[in-house]
């Protein structure tokens, strides 16, 4: 029988899993040992490679959150708490996991023409330019159509609300807006949004979106509403502007009317009261010439029926010497023929 080389070879037939077993009770008890050492050994390691993996695990449940973030903590899906900025603690995924969301970043829609392209560069431009006509013009309360562009700026007030009471938040916001706008626009005339008052379309605006916004319990605070654009649409624009053009030359005119009622009303009572002042100064020195007519009369007539021959000839001799001024004939006295009188002739 030829000689084995193999101490590990048996002529017995070996069950499956019993090789192994046999080969180390024909070994030595040193290799035995060793076997065992190396083994006990892997199993140490992997306990540590085990533990280290959990420690691991555990320590991703730390998370950081910054001044401007809120985070919503989620358990299999399902809301439990809201956290603000600081360092949390959670347990690790997928049991439960956390999204962080900016609350202080103002995001912005813009209901018009620009922004639809700008969202839309790699779609059908047609499409999306009826789409933009549609939102932008809006009929007035007094029947014309106007062409708006409104700026809608927005930011988060409540995670758990934002999260999960809307499903899409811009289509929303846009929505609701473009609701708004338009009912606000319906009971407003077309000359006050164009010219200048813009600013209360805005304030109702934001005052009605927040509202709607807080009825849907949708987490989102309105910080402020821009009407960017409100013109005419371009079709009747050059009408529109003849119009415009025609109400500035009619204001024009009336100013020019109101300057000049202005200038002439204060000179025509200056006039009035001059006049009338004048009347009372005339009519006071009539009566107060008169007056002294009078008592000038009654003064002669006193003194004339005290002495009547004597007052007779004073007046006159003051009735000719008044009449004798006024006279350019000279009266030479007959009697005083031969004396030295010399005659004067009259030069006219």
């Amino acid at each position: 029988m030829a000689q084995k080389n193999n101490p590990w070879e048996t002529d017995l037939p070996a069950e499956p899993g019993q090789t192994i077993v046999r080969k180390l009770k024909n070994t030595s008890p040193v290799k035995v040992a060793q076997f065992q050492s190396s083994k006990n050994s892997f199993g140490g390691m992997l306990k540590l490679g085990i533990l280290a993996l959990v420690l691991l695990w555990l320590g991703s449940g730390f998370y950081q959150l910054q001044p401007s973030e809120q985070g919503v903590v989620l358990r299999f899906g399902k809301y439990v708490t809201t956290t603000d900025a600081g360092l949390h603690y959670h347990i690790p995924y997928p049991i439960e996991k956390v999204i962080k969301l900016n609350v202080t970043q103002e995001r912005s829609i813009n209901l018009g023409m620009d922004d639809n392209f700008a969202q839309n560069r790699f779609s059908n431009r047609s499409s999306v330019a009826l789409n933009s006509f549609t939102e932008s013009h809006m009929l007035t309360g007094d029947e014309n159509i106007v062409d708006i562009n409104l700026t809608v700026v927005w930011k988060i007030k409540n995670a758990k609300d934002y999260l999960f009471n809307v499903r899409s938040p811009d289509v929303t916001v846009r929505v609701a807006a473009q609701s708004v706008l338009r009912e606000i626009v319906g009971q407003s005339e077309m000359q006050p949004i164009i010219t200048g008052d813009r600013s209360k379309v805005e304030d109702e605006t934001k005052t009605e979106l927040q509202k709607l916004m807080d009825d849907f319990g949708a987490g989102i605070v309105i910080v402020r509403v821009k009407l960017q654009k409100a013109d005419p649409p371009k079709q009747v624009v050059d009408a529109f502007n003849e119009v415009q053009r025609a109400k500035a030359d009619q204001e024009r005119f009336k100013n020019e009317a109101e300057a000049y009622r202005n200038e002439v009303l204060p000179k025509a009572k200056g006039e009035a009261v001059k006049r009338l002042q004048d009347a009372e100064a005339y009519k006071e020195a009539v009566i107060n010439k008169a007056k002294g007519d009078a008592e000038r009369f009654m003064s002669v007539y006193n003194a004339y029926k005290d002495g009547k021959e004597v007052t007779a000839i004073r007046l006159y001799l003051e009735t000719m010497e008044d009449v004798i001024k006024q006279s350019d004939t000279t009266i030479v006295d007959p009697s005083a023929k031969g004396a030295n009188v010399l005659p004067i002739l009259q030069i006219k």
